[in-house]
């Protein structure tokens, strides 16, 4: 059996690989090698200038706390060759931008906000990695993910559970994977914790022991994504039409103005542009009508919503309704919820008590204890 790592630079995807290079036969029974790295390279990090303050042309300084920059694939080889791995670089740029990129952008415009993270683990790394594996004779791919994947023998099914550390647990970004991608997928570090996987890694003197933890989306490297919309809108030629719209209060008065719905994200406090005598909170968006929709924080208590494009790990069937614990974004602790599974491939759901800022574009992951049953994308919140 071949697997393929792929292999980020960072502390993670590295352990990972120099544990199943420890634990695997140097060459595989048709002399194909054991295990392989892999690295996809996603985003030219010298598009944008805008983002940096550069003027065309001008290279880029190193930034800091992100993933897939070129300084972390000149890591991910130092460690490849430093495990005695054969290793590759994959171009997937055009696939993320297509499948990442522009919908991120675009469900920004529309007053979501979106987990690019998510899209890119059932899109890139999962969906166009194990192809990619497939052609050079990798029978699986594994990552540096903090989960547990399990088979049901009396199913067949792969079962989807959290990792074994719930502080790095990253169950809540994996749940759009397929059977065929669980199948084929291995998380080597879901029993550790990340204080184990650092000192392992110190242990082995691997070296990207010491390396930071990305903390920034790939693609965004100041961390500034609105900044990063309107330099990628700048360079594509496009721009939302109308740019910007009212401010009103959840009664129809006009407070404000606002240049764009990309600029906010449900909850937010700050930034409104205009003071009143009471704190206000963006509640929704109106992209129908332009419009940012501010009142008091109860007002952003709901709880029912509706959840698009489900992934479902476990069988459920059309109409089955089940309890179970749900998280509408990674750092939510998941709440008692009922879920009714409907027709093309939706659900809905009800919480036992009302949650706060429950906000479209995000994710809804439906947890029965440790295990994911399934979850989707929110389309739309209810009162």
């Amino acid at each position: 059996m071949t697997i393929a790592v792929a292999m980020s630079g960072g502390v993670d995807s590295s352990m990972a690989a120099a544990l199943l290079a420890e634990n695997s036969p140097r060459a595989s029974s048709n002399g194909s090698p054991a295990v392989v790295g892999i690295t996809m390279q996603l985003w030219n990090q010298r598009r944008l200038p805008a983002m940096q303050g550069l003027e065309e042309g001008e290279t880029p300084g190193r930034a800091s706390c992100r993933c897939c920059s070129p300084d972390d694939v000149y890591d991910a080889r130092r460690v490849a060759n430093f495990l005695g791995l054969p290793y590759y670089v994959v171009n997937f740029e055009d696939r993320f931008e297509r499948d990442v990129v522009r919908p991120f952008v675009e469900s920004y415009l529309a007053g979501e906000t979106p987990i690019p993270c998510s899209l890119c683990n059932t899109e890139i790394k999962f969906a166009q990695l194990i192809e990619t594996a497939l052609k050079i004779g990798a029978d699986h791919v594994a990552t540096g993910h903090y989960a547990r994947i399990r088979r049901d023998n009396e199913t067949g099914r792969y079962r989807l559970l959290v990792g074994r550390d719930p502080s790095r647990d990253q169950s809540y970004f994996l749940f759009g994977l397929t059977q065929e991608q669980l199948a084929r997928a291995l998380f080597p570090l879901g029993e550790y914790t990340k204080e184990q996987v650092r000192a392992m890694a110190r242990q082995r003197r691997l070296p990207v022991a010491e390396k930071p933890d990305s903390q920034e989306i790939c693609f965004v490297p100041t961390g500034n994504y609105r900044l990063f919309i309107d330099a990628y809108l700048s360079e594509q030629g496009m721009r939302p039409n109308p740019a910007g719209g009212e401010i009103v209060s959840t009664d129809g008065h006009v407070l404000g103005r606002h240049e764009g719905l990309e600029n906010y994200t449900l909850g937010q406090r700050k930034g409104l542009g205009f003071a009143t005598g009471e704190p206000l909170y963006v509640i929704k968006m109106d992209p129908a009508r332009h419009r940012v929709v501010v009142g008091s924080d109860q007002e952003l208590l709901k709880s029912r919503l509706r959840v698009r494009d489900v992934n479902w790990i476990r069988l459920v069937s059309e109409g089955e309704s089940f309890a179970a614990d749900v998280k509408i974004r990674n750092k939510h602790l998941a709440a008692p919820a009922r879920v009714e599974a409907g027709k093309n491939a939706e659900a809905v759901v009800r919480f036992a008590s009302p949650q706060r800022a429950i906000t479209p574009g995000q994710a809804a992951v439906f947890y029965d204890g440790k295990e994911v049953v399934g979850g989707g994308w929110i389309a739309q919140v209810m009162d």
